[in-house]
């Protein structure tokens, strides 16, 4: 790919984040973002107001929340009250992932930071300039045209892409994906990582949104309507064929062979066959998708631009709640009658007025 074509994709990057009520996510420049991925997190008194973009539940209940400038707010009491936690970094964090009281965060820069005591302190483990050496260097050792002419494009232009969405199992094993196709792994709690970029069919380098695993099935949804799904943990990937050729920024593993992608437009595609075939629904007013999460008891939970909280019931999209609501970056389960939902505006715990679908 060109360096033309992929400067104008990352104005379209920026675009189309922004109009999911996500700007802080537009691609900025690596002069504006090297130090800030290595510069401690400012401590504000108003961090719960402030542009939130993703969240999650420890082992022991507590809800992590992240966002803008580096900030990671702790609740341990459903979210009643908050406080933040020290970060090394102060780069617009995007997405939060807990494995009993492990967890990892993502963000601008290409940073990677992880914690192993339910979010209270968090460790740099990798950003943007050291993916871009490991990136070339892999592309090197397979003699790959293609993959060394991206990774060096990644060298060459700096730290400025972000990761998007992270997935974490229970024995430290890390996995995270982002902008122009990049996903890395690490089998050591972020120790050491491998770029996996030769192991998917993402010739364009498309990006990539959303990450779920269960197992050893992983599940990536991203640019184009990419979907790409591993039975045998990420050993290999086979792109799955949808016809929906809009960008995905959802994806859940619901069932043992059930998937949910969701994205631009209110557009739901569901699979009960391992995405052999798939059923598309579509959001009432068409708002896009820009975040989800699963229930104790595999619950769907969706939100979009326009602040609604979807669900499924008997197979069909349904309002969780009619609060007027800003546009809704992201959402976390706190009990089966609470939600944790994130906007540019901060935080609110929401009480819904009816259930979600568990699994059947």
């Amino acid at each position: 790919m060109s360096r033309k074509s992929n400067k104008v994709r990352s104005g379209v990057l920026g675009a189309v984040l922004c109009g999911i009520s996500i700007c802080a996510l537009a691609s900025v420049p690596a002069s504006e973002v090297g130090d800030p991925a290595h510069r401690t997190a400012l401590i504000s008194n108003q961090a719960d107001q402030a542009v939130l973009l993703g969240a999650a539940i420890t082992g022991s209940n507590r809800l992590v929340a992240v966002g803008e400038r580096g900030l990671v707010l702790l609740s341990d009491d459903a979210g009643a009250h908050w406080r933040q936690s020290p970060v090394p970094v102060s780069v617009t964090l995007t997405s939060v992932r807990f494995a009993g009281q492990q967890g990892v965060a993502v963000g601008h820069g290409g940073v990677v930071l992880t914690s192993n005591d339910g979010g209270e302190h968090w460790v740099l483990r990798l950003d943007g300039r050291r993916a871009a050496e490991l990136a070339l260097q892999a592309a090197k050792a397979d003699n790959n045209p293609a993959l060394i002419e991206r990774a060096q494009q990644l060298v060459d232009e700096g730290p400025d892409k972000p990761f998007l969405d992270v997935a974490i199992d229970n024995d430290g094993h890390l996995l995270v994906v982002g902008a122009y196709g990049m996903i890395f792994a690490s089998a050591d709690f972020g120790q050491n990582w491998s770029p996996w970029m030769g192991r998917l069919d993402n010739p364009d380098g498309l990006h990539l949104y959303a990450i779920r695993q269960r197992g050893n099935e992983l599940l990536v949804a991203g640019e184009r309507g990419l979907v790409l799904s591993s039975v045998n943990n990420g050993a290999s990937f086979t792109r799955l064929e949808t016809s929906y050729k809009g960008s995905l920024f959802v994806a859940e593993l619901l069932g043992e062979r059930d998937i949910v992608v969701a994205g631009l437009k209110g557009s739901l595609l569901r699979s009960h066959d391992g995405g052999v075939t798939w059923l598309r629904l579509t959001a009432a007013d068409a708002s896009s998708f820009t975040g989800s999460a699963l229930g104790a008891d595999g619950s769907l939970y969706l939100v979009t631009q326009a602040g609604h909280v979807l669900g499924l019931q008997h197979g069909a999209l349904v309002q969780l709640s009619q609060h007027a609501l800003p546009s809704l970056n992201g959402i976390a389960p706190v009990n089966a009658e609470n939600v944790l939902v994130l906007s540019n505006r901060g935080l609110t715990t929401l009480r819904l007025d009816g259930p979600a679908e568990g699994l059947k």
